[in-house]
């Protein structure tokens, strides 16, 4: 006698236990983004920016401490050619939207939320300590936060210590103030060239930095990190499928990145404010300082800079709040979609201590010379401004002095 037969049908479509948790965060953040913009449509922008800021970040492996390390390290220039990039595209969205906040450039004042600041000596030792720490911590601040989303550990290390960085610099911020900051000029290159000629020498110091990146990586050789090319796509279906791969799969080029996150930032400026990270932060490490009784008294001056400047106090909500938490978000949700995400834990006890350091190190830099790499670097080219530079050279020199730090540490 023959068996009866009992067919179960099989699902077609069985989800990734990380694709689904991804759409539960997605679901979650796109309800907190309705209920902040209930309260102030702008709150609902800036945590909608923080989630792309991260995401972009992820996807493309934006890293800051990656463009300057890896030009030193293995004469590579994929993710500095990317910045670059990215910040050619905010470089032309700012001078416009500065035009329409300053139309006359020589008055002697500076466009509403532009990131320009004085040139002083704790400009130069900020971006070197900066430079220095996120070698050593293995990622900058705003790399931090979105590692910090994928699940390394040694990230949340780091950030702790960007806030005790922070707050140790809020305790010796007076002192920087008075005796370099307060009097050092800052040079805004609209007042002087106007706005078309500040764009194009902006654009061409771009240009230069572009064909000396490629000057390094042709004393270098190949880079033999670049993964292999994917061959030809055929059929609709299969070039369907990467196009949704290249989206949330394989990754996004570095110029991608840059250009997303520089659209990104030129609508957070039209919104508000440039992008920025650690003025932020420091009010949440201010903050905690105050609970076990070691906030900082007043910091002079702090009201007179349009920056990311240390902040004590303040409302629950802030711009700057949902930037960093959407940063956050972003990437985790990035990373949940992509099937990346892992707790990933320092096999060596030291990583710890050296990601701690590091992160002091940053945090410290960043208070003094008023910004990070995306405040005081990405942020600050393109507000037309020499403060940028030179911060830029500063990381330069830091992360070389980073690299041999970390040549050292078994």
């Amino acid at each position: 006698m023959a068996k009866p037969i009992v067919a179960f049908a099989q699902p077609a479509f069985r989800a990734h236990p990380q694709t689904l948790a991804g759409l539960l965060v997605l679901a979650a953040t796109a309800t907190v983004i309705l209920i902040v913009s209930r309260r102030d449509a702008e709150f609902g922008i800036f945590a909608a920016l923080g989630l792309g800021f991260g995401a972009a970040l992820q996807r493309s492996r934006f890293c800051f401490n990656a463009a300057f390390r890896d030009l030193w390290q293995f004469r590579s220039g994929r993710t500095m050619k990317g910045v670059i990039v990215g910040m050619s595209v905010v470089t032309a969205g700012f001078g416009i939207h500065m035009y329409t906040l300053l139309p006359n450039p020589s008055l002697g004042v500076v466009a509403p939320e532009a990131h320009a600041t004085p040139l002083s000596l704790a400009l130069i030792v900020g971006g070197l300590l900066f430079g220095i720490g996120m070698v050593v911590a293995g990622g900058c601040v705003s790399g931090s936060i979105y590692r910090m989303g994928e699940g390394y550990v040694a990230s949340w290390v780091s950030f702790a210590g960007i806030m005790g960085g922070l707050l140790l610099a809020a305790h010796t911020w007076n002192w920087w103030w008075e005796h370099f900051i307060r009097d050092a000029p800052v040079v805004w290159f609209p007042r002087y060239l106007g706005y078309g000629g500040a764009v194009a020498l902006t654009l061409a110091g771009l240009l230069g930095a572009y064909l000396l990146v490629l000057w390094i990586e042709s004393r270098g050789g190949p880079d033999i990190r670049e993964a292999a090319q994917p061959g030809p796509v055929e059929t609709f279906g299969a070039r369907v499928r990467a196009l949704v791969h290249a989206a949330v799969g394989r990754g996004w080029p570095a110029a991608v990145g840059g250009i997303v996150v520089g659209l990104l930032n030129i609508f957070s400026y039209d919104v508000h404010m440039p992008w920025r990270v650690v003025g932020e932060v420091s009010r949440w490490a201010t903050g905690l300082g105050g609970l076990v009784g070691v906030a900082p008294g007043p910091l002079l001056g702090t009201e007179e800079l349009a920056a990311c400047t240390l902040a004590v106090g303040g409302g629950l909500l802030t711009h700057g709040l949902l930037l960093n938490i959407g940063l956050f978000g972003g990437s985790f949700l990035a990373a949940l979609l992509a099937h990346e995400f892992k707790v990933r834990v320092p096999r060596n006890p030291v990583r710890y201590l050296q990601s701690l350091a590091g992160g002091v190190a940053m945090g410290y830099g960043a208070a003094i010379s008023l910004g990070c790499t995306v405040g005081a670097f990405f942020s600050a080219i393109p507000s037309l401004a020499l403060n940028g530079w030179v911060f830029a050279l500063a990381l330069a020199g830091g992360s070389f002095l980073g690299l041999q730090v970390i040549r050292r540490i078994p």
